[in-house]
């Protein structure tokens, strides 16, 4: 979908510059990862800002409405700053009233819309209305490829789309079902990843444990043997490559299904992290019905104490969310009972907010603003409480920190994270000054901490 919009060529001489901005979830941003790698193995030089560039790119979120807004709003200061924007991301397959698209809809004056995962289509459009420059020679490039993260840490999507219908979600409808990428590709991106310095690598996906149910795990090749083409064999392989290189591996969007227990001897002997994200999204047995989850609640507690059995150590975060249509006070306490019994170590929640497209819209029972909003209330309460009680466990104990901000090389202290902290969404282990003068912090390696406090959602350790 482009709309025919002369341009004028950068000035001779000099490379031509794009402007970037990357909305959204950690998949969006490995998406934006892979066209800003593009740009730069095509020699165009990028930026964060919009003064100064022949053009400008937006990587769009587009699964709630306050994301939507935020694209939405971003696109329209693109255009009012610069005037040659190219949209791309979740929001560029989403369709406003008529079966128009709707960014297209509200700005008609973008040069082009794509959806997600579509680094082809972007770079088209690019080459349309900023020729490439003269190809640089390939090393100038990181084989890494080009990140928006930190160096220690990375990103590793390993599909994309998902084979669920829950009725909340259009996320199948923007970026289809589950398509797994080749396990050789994955692990040859995650050993580029590990050489060049990554600590962390951050499993993503939408759906992580169907990991291969699309190809049927078919066998794939990686450094001249096979490897299946299922999460138990990629995961086992990223321990291998993570211990080489003394490095964690966290996995994401680990739907509850019962091979998933296969995994866990895996973090209970330390090659990979004990630490499981899964979106369970409630637990009353009827609301999940109503969402279309897969497993029911009870099944999931079950699987909860199996797992902790297995590795005492596990951490599990998870979101949820509040207010679902017909959703009764009787099914929502039991969901707060879930999360006392359970023991989720983290927890969101979301007030549910009908989104345009979902199947839920047409449930019956929608609740009023302010009982979802109560209910997320409460239900942060509760987990906090919980999440608190776990962390008081961890005082006095030495923990594993990846310290994340060192001032004066630590001499001050610093900011870090422990196995149980995802970036950006869990807690962190703030560090107090060395006790020794000769101890000192980097950013992006490990140091050992005495865990002396617990504040809120974080604590606090001592480098030793």
């Amino acid at each position: 979908m482009t709309q025919d919009t002369s341009t004028a060529a950068p000035q001779a001489g000099t490379a031509p510059k794009i402007g970037f901005v990357s909305l959204g979830c950690p998949k969006a941003l490995t998406d934006s990862e892979l066209i800003l790698t593009q740009l730069s193995a095509e020699g165009y030089q990028t930026s964060r800002t919009f003064e100064g560039a022949d053009l400008v790119i937006v990587n769009t979120c587009g699964f709630i409405d306050d994301a939507v807004k935020e694209s939405l709003d971003t696109i329209g200061e693109a255009l009012a700053e610069n005037g040659k924007v190219i949209v791309t991301g979740c929001l560029g397959a989403r369709t406003g009233e008529g079966g128009e698209n709707l960014v297209q809809q509200v700005h008609p004056k973008v040069l082009a819309v794509t959806g997600p995962h579509a680094t082809h289509e972007v770079m088209e459009a690019v080459h349309r209305h900023v020729p490439k420059p003269h190809d640089p020679f390939v090393d100038l490039v990181p084989p890494a490829g080009i990140k928006l993260t930190p160096k220690h840490y990375a990103y590793l999507k390993i599909s994309e789309g998902c084979n669920h219908r829950c009725t909340f979600c259009i996320i199948p409808g923007m970026r289809g079902d589950l398509v797994s990428r080749p396990v050789g590709d994955v692990l040859n991106e995650a050993q580029r990843l590990f050489e060049s310095g990554v600590k962390e690598l951050l499993v993503i996906s939408q759906d992580t444990s169907a990991y291969g149910v699309d190809v049927k795990y078919r066998t794939g090749f990686w450094n001249g043997r096979p490897v299946r083409t299922r999460m138990l064999d990629l995961v086992q392989a990223l321990g291998d490559l993570a211990e080489q290189h003394g490095a964690w591996v966290r996995l994401h969007y680990v739907y509850p299904y019962p091979h998933v227990d296969e995994v866990l001897p895996l973090m209970a002997s330390g090659r990979i992290l004990p630490y499981l994200d899964v979106p369970f999204q409630h637990a009353h047995p009827d609301v999940l019905k109503r969402m279309k989850r897969p497993a029911s609640g009870e099944k999931n507690l079950e699987r909860i104490r199996r797992w902790r059995e297995i590795c005492p150590e596990l951490v599990i975060r998870s979101t949820f969310i509040a207010g679902f249509p017909g959703e009764t006070e009787a099914e929502f306490e039991y969901l707060l009972d879930f999360i006392r019994e359970a023991g989720i170590d983290r927890a969101g929640c979301f007030a549910y907010s009908p989104v345009d497209g979902a199947a839920a819209n047409e449930l019956p029972g929608a609740l009023p603003d302010e009982v979802r909003e109560e209910r997320r209330a409460r239900f942060m309460a509760v987990a906090e409480e919980v999440s608190v009680a776990r962390l008081q466990r961890r005082v006095g104990s030495v923990m594993q920190v990846l310290v994340d901000a060192a001032p004066a090389m630590g001499r001050k202290g610093g900011v870090g994270r422990s196995y149980a902290d995802a970036p950006e969404i869990d807690g962190t282990v703030r560090l107090l000054p060395p006790e020794k003068l000769s101890k000192t912090l980097k950013v992006g390696e490990f140091t050992r901490a005495r865990i002396v406090a617990a504040e809120g959602h974080d604590l606090v350790g001592v480098p030793v």
